[in-house]
Parts: C-alpha cells; structure tokens; sequence
C-alpha cells in the first residue's frame, strides 16, 4: 500500500491527500492533510483513496464534495440518494438524475431503447425505495411516459408500491405516427402529493413540455419537489432538436432548465479522448479519465460545460 501510494504521488504531483466522506473516519493511522485549496486541480479518485479535486476556499464541506466514481449501480444509487437529499435540504425544488442504464461506462445507444427504459424502471423502483420513507409514499407520484408505461410497471418493477403511479401522455388513434394525447396536469395531481418523480420522458417529444406544464401548474410557488429521473435532457441542451421544427421544446433552454438543479449526472465519451463528465450535488463538475482501473480528474468546474466542450476541448487537451 505505502509503495503503491509512493509510485502514484511521484507521477502525479499533487498537493496533499483528502479521504473520501466514506473512508474519512475509517483510515486514521493515516490521517493526512487536507490538500491546499484552489479553483482548480487534478485529482485520482480511486476506490481505496481519493485526492481531493478542491472547489472553493469557502467551503468546509470536503467530504461532501469528493466522492469517487461509483463503482456499480448499488453504490451509485446511493450517491443520487445522497445527492438528492443534500439538493432538498438546500431547497432545490426541480432536480435532475442522469446517468447511463446499459452500464456504467455505457453511452448513449449502446442499449435497445425499451431495454434502457425498463433497466431504468427497475433502477427508479431502486432509488425511490432508498429516498422514499413508507410515510411519505402515498404522498410521491411517479408519472411514466404514457399509461401503457404504468400497467407494466404495476406488473413488474412497481408491484405492490403504496407510490402514486401516473402518466404524462396517452395513446391516440394516430400513435403510429407520433401523435398522443396530452394530460392536463392539473387533473392528475392531488392536493396530498408532496414529491413528484418523473421517469425518462424522452421517448416522444410532448413528454417534456408536459413536464414543464406540470412544474408550472403544480410545483412552483409550492413546497413541492419535482425529480426529472434520466430524460435525456442533454438533447435539448445541445440542439438535437432544431428550434425552427421544435421551437417550444427548445424554448425550455430559456424556461425550465435555468431553475433546474442536476443533482448526479454521469455521461461517458468514447473513442481515443475518451472519458466522462461526472457530478454528484453540491460538488463540481468534474471530467474524468479512468487509468489503470483508477479514475484521473482532468478538469472541474462549477457551472456545467456542455457536451461539446468536454468531446471537443477538455478531454482532447488532457
């Protein structure tokens, strides 16, 4: 371990060492200090110890900040819990939580689209049963893309939940061809919910300005939450959706999304400048390189760069 340690801090320079929040209080014959703080540093995030990517001088809450890169989808389901609780406590009302289903080290289309949607139904179940208390359950509605969603929910990943299970859409005659028919939210929400999930609205482009209906009607100006669970938002973010054919979609750059807090996002990017844009709330953005089975921070930043900043400029300069 000490020769180990030895090689990794003569090839990589750093300026001190800091535990992560889970092993801070298990490794006390180490104890060493906190690294010194800066806007920006390089850092190994690894999964017997960690060095410390620092943010700001006015932070005293390291251990929050640095957590390491899930190792598998128990650990990262307990980071979103964690996250999440931390954005609530902050009285962050809209969140997001995205991450990658078909793997941790997955990109998008590596998975069959339904496959992905139901490896988030189950991973969803997973997470509400962590942040949920059975107080609180018939108090959370959870909205699936459209009602068909819900009836295979209720058979499978969602059997037995005392959870509310709703939907933002519902087939029409004309499905076939893109058409469905929207929900007024106002309709489905009840004078009891207190939380709102809603799982990957992504599949037909309504889904999202539904979403957006619901915030508005139901959750601003309230003591509500409303959790935004894999919705593929980067596609509005980046354009995927040309303004002039979706000018209402891509309008939600300037409505829904500036109130949006992401509380855990991981997106990976293949290929020889490979790598991954990580953050779990309140930490910063970090981009990622794994390295020997070990994860190099090569960048951080508080406000998050887009996805053509890290593919075009972060990840290719490292």
């Amino acid at each position: 371990m000490a020769s180990e340690l030895s090689a990794m801090l003569s090839r990589f320079p750093f300026s001190g060492i800091a535990f992560s929040s889970a092993e801070l209080f298990n490794v006390q014959s180490l104890a060493p200090r906190p690294p010194l703080i800066g806007r920006r540093s390089k850092c190994l995030d690894g999964r017997g110890f960690a060095f410390s990517c620092s943010v700001s001088e006015e932070r005293n809450d390291l251990a929050r900040l640095d957590v390491s890169f899930p190792g598998d989808y128990e650990e990262l389901l307990d980071q979103a819990k964690a996250a999440t609780e931390l954005a609530l406590q902050d009285n962050k009302q809209l969140l997001e939580i995205e991450f990658p289903t078909a793997g941790l080290e997955s990109v998008p289309g590596d998975g069959e689209g339904g496959i992905e949607m139901t490896g988030s139904m189950q991973l969803i179940r997973e997470f509400c049963d962590r942040i949920i208390i059975p107080e609180k359950a018939a108090k959370t509605r959870v909205f699936f893309p459209e009602a068909n969603e819900v009836d295979f929910a209720r058979q499978s990943a969602f059997e037995g939940t005392l959870l509310k299970l709703d939907y933002l859409t519902k087939p029409s005659l004309f499905e076939d061809f893109g058409f469905v028919t929207k929900v007024k939210m106002t309709d489905r929400v009840k004078p009891e919910d207190e939380l709102f999930l809603v799982a990957y609205p992504y599949f037909n482009v309504n889904e999202m300005l539904v979403v957006e209906e619901l915030y508005n009607d139901a959750v601003e100006n309230t003591a509500r939450k409303l959790i935004i669970f894999n919705g593929e938002l980067d596609r509005i973010r980046s354009g995927y959706y040309p303004p002039f054919f979706y000018p209402k979609l891509a309008a939600l750059t300037k409505t829904l999304l500036p109130k949006m807090e992401t509380v855990y996002y991981v997106h990976n990017f293949k290929g020889r400048n490979g790598g991954t844009l990580f953050r779990s709330y309140p930490g910063p953005w970090k981009v990622l390189r794994r390295v020997r089975g070990r994860y190099i921070c090569l960048h951080q930043q508080e406000e998050m760069p887009s996805l053509k900043q890290v593919a075009l400029d972060i990840l290719p300069s490292a």
